[in-house]
């Protein structure tokens, strides 16, 4: 039998890669779920983390990001451009979208569009035990990247 694909709602662009995706037999997830964040997450210290490391929180859609020197971010996985969940390639050090292309630093600029603006990021703290703390519950949109928001222990 024929798969069926139903979109509300998607414009054509959207529409094409979920029949795309379909056709290729691929699970389509054009958007994080808002119900799937909202967590709070005690990642332990910085000192497990070394500069330059992007680590996937799967269960926070998001990644814990250690620059160069030592700052740190929580950039969610979500992709500015249509909302596509958005990998990290070792390789190149870029996070680059599987849907339409979009490409980003470490620290979630963007360096090829159609993605609008860089990834939003989580609230990220230090407690008084030094641990870092990531609050899910609401996505920080910017529209350029600013060291003031990075952390650092």
């Amino acid at each position: 039998a024929p798969k069926r694909i139903a979109v509300v709602g998607a414009g054509p662009a959207g529409l094409g890669y979920a029949t795309v995706a379909a056709q290729r037999g691929h699970a389509v997830s054009l958007f994080d779920a808002a119900s799937e964040i909202g967590g709070q997450f005690n990642l332990g210290n910085p000192d497990q983390y070394p500069p330059g490391s992007v680590t996937p929180v799967e269960a926070g859609r998001f990644y814990l990001v250690r620059l160069e020197d030592g700052g740190l971010l929580a950039i969610y996985r979500r992709c500015t451009h249509l909302g596509c969940a958005v990998p990290y390639d070792q390789a190149t050090g870029q996070f680059v979208c599987p849907c339409h292309g979009s490409a980003f630093t470490a620290d979630g600029d963007v360096l090829n569009a159609p993605a609008p603006r860089p990834l939003d990021l989580f609230s990220l703290s230090i407690n008084q035990d030094g641990e870092i703390l990531v609050d899910t519950g609401k996505a920080i949109e910017r529209d350029h990247t600013d060291p003031a928001v990075i952390v650092y222990a």
